[in-house]
């Protein structure tokens, strides 16, 4: 807890996250050797695999949990919704030890959520990280019902709608129509959260020396697709 504590307070200068991460302990398994490129095609495989109902459940059997006793490698970081239709294990047909998953309600973040999302690069040097947002999203869809009728949401579900006023807001001034409002708002607050951990103080200097990626996507519940966007 100490070096990830010293990570979250700012210990590292700008000139010391431009060097390799410190060497693991003896056993643990080696870093990730792929780029933010191969690790994004992989979960576009994954997907397609996933979508056309070809999936292979990879890396799910006790050889592999052997493999990862000593240490883990994940090649890519998914921040994601809780929603129960959406786990990112099988959207991208992926195994154990292959991602390291944050979720929450719209994928909204406070510091302890940056932190966790800081993990995934800063001690694993794993080079992409994915905001994933989905098809009618519940949560969204109840934050701006919330903003239309003037109402306040019970308990903390207020302040996921409080995080959620920025995208809406977004939404609003692109001039989205009234029935397109949740899907709008499912993309804006995606575009804002890629943005915020491209400037993340941690993460933008990976970022700037291309070890790391941050992208968003859109998964459809209809089809089961990821489309990834800038």
């Amino acid at each position: 807890m100490n070096r990830r504590t010293a990570l979250r307070a700012g210990a590292l200068s700008a000139a010391a996250l431009a060097l390799p991460a410190p060497a693991r302990a003896a056993g643990a398994v080696p870093r990730p050797a792929g780029t933010p490129e191969s690790a994004l095609a992989r979960l576009r495989a994954g997907n397609e695999r996933w979508s056309a109902d070809r999936a292979a459940h990879p890396d799910a059997g006790a050889a592999r949990r052997a493999e990862l006793a000593a240490g883990q490698e994940p090649f890519a970081v998914v921040f994601s919704c809780i929603d129960s239709r959406v786990p990112p294990e099988l959207v991208f047909d992926q195994g154990l030890g292959d991602l390291m998953v944050i979720r929450t309600a719209a994928h909204t973040h406070d510091p302890l959520v940056a932190g966790s999302l800081e993990y995934g690069p800063a001690e694993l040097a794993t080079p992409l990280l994915v905001v994933l947002g989905h098809q009618r999203c519940g949560a969204v869809t109840a934050a701006v019902e919330c903003f239309r009728d003037g109402r306040r949401l019970p308990g903390h579900l207020a302040d996921l709608a409080r995080d959620l006023r920025r995208p809406y807001d977004e939404a609003l001034r692109l001039g989205t129509a009234p029935g397109d409002l949740v899907e709008a708002t499912v993309h804006a607050q995606t575009r804002q959260t890629v943005t915020a951990l491209r400037n993340d103080r941690l993460l933008r200097p990976m970022v700037a020396a291309g070890r790391l990626q941050v992208v968003g996507g859109y998964y459809r519940l209809d089809s089961g697709r990821v489309v990834f966007f800038d």
